[in-house]
């Protein structure tokens, strides 16, 4: 996928159909400096919209390839335009990821996206492990590389809603004590 082609298309249509979404995923940690190899797109929308991205992906010529009520996944015609993923916010915790998702700028200022805040990119992960436990080792390094990268400017009281939300409790201990405040 071509990242600084597609993404400019994709969110100047999400914006005038006022699609409320966030970057999440591997796009997501690249907002935050840590660098890691991607080949897709991973969207956090509010699940109000997803008739609008349906009709957004369309023009685009994306077929969608799987559907239900939490998850969309498109895949393109073209190389080009690669694979995207759509996940269905509706309830409120994630909900509240939307809203605290912020602005920021990519390809040297050039476009700006809503990407997740550091503790949702974690709380996502805790909940993919969760729900996959072969993905145990790939998102507790993510987890770990998020936690060492923003040291001292997270929210641990989120994080811990996250963890604790999956049960995870000695697993979030663990990661407080080595990267948070210990009080």
């Amino acid at each position: 996928m071509d990242f600084e082609k597609v993404l400019p298309l994709i969110i100047k249509d999400f914006e005038e159909a006022r699609v409320q979404y966030a970057v999440i995923g591997g796009f997501a940690l690249g907002a935050l400096g840590i660098m890691r190899s991607t080949m897709d797109l991973d969207f956090l929308i509010n699940a109000d919209d997803v008739g609008k991205v349906a009709k957004v992906m369309k023009r685009y010529d994306y077929t969608c390839v799987h559907k239900t009520e939490n998850v969309s996944q498109y895949l393109a015609g073209s190389k080009l335009f690669g694979e995207i993923d759509f996940i269905h916010a509706f309830r409120a915790i994630s909900l509240s990821m939307l809203a605290r998702a912020r602005q920021v700028s990519f390809f040297s200022g050039a476009l700006s996206l809503a990407v997740v805040c550091p503790e949702d990119i974690i709380g996502l992960k805790v909940q993919a492990l969760a729900n996959d436990e072969g993905r145990i080792v790939h998102e507790y390094a993510d987890i770990e590389e998020i936690a060492a990268h923003c040291r001292g400017n997270l929210d641990w009281k989120l994080i811990k809603e996250y963890f604790y939300l999956f049960k995870k409790e000695k697993e979030f201990k663990r990661l407080q004590k080595k990267y948070g405040k210990t009080h």
